[in-house]
């Protein structure tokens, strides 16, 4: 049986005069949290349609491996510069896989 982990989208979307600070903080994110411990993926994505339409793609171990990540220095330092850098704020969605 597939070891169950869990599933995190992440969708930023950057404010129209920040898409390139914004991708530049995010991108920022990808070297320290692949080191995590839990993570087994961390991809970022920006939509082709959209330029300032950014999304993660994670998986984790566990919720407490995405809990833990979530308390990081580096994810806190992004994150408090979401508000100049977003538009809205981010939607973070946790999933399960079925199949």
């Amino acid at each position: 049986m597939a070891k169950k982990t869990l599933r995190v989208v992440a969708r930023i979307v950057a404010k129209p005069e920040k898409v390139e600070d914004l991708k530049a903080t995010l991108s920022g994110l990808i070297v320290p949290t692949r080191k995590e411990k839990g993570c087994i993926s961390y991809e970022l994505l920006q939509n082709k349609a959209d330029p300032a339409d950014f999304t993660f793609v994670e998986e984790w171990d566990d919720d407490a491996c995405l809990d833990a990540h979530l308390e990081t220095e580096h994810l806190r330092q992004a994150l408090a510069r979401f508000p100049e850098l977003t538009a809205v704020a981010p939607d973070i969605r946790r999933y399960r896989l079925i199949a």
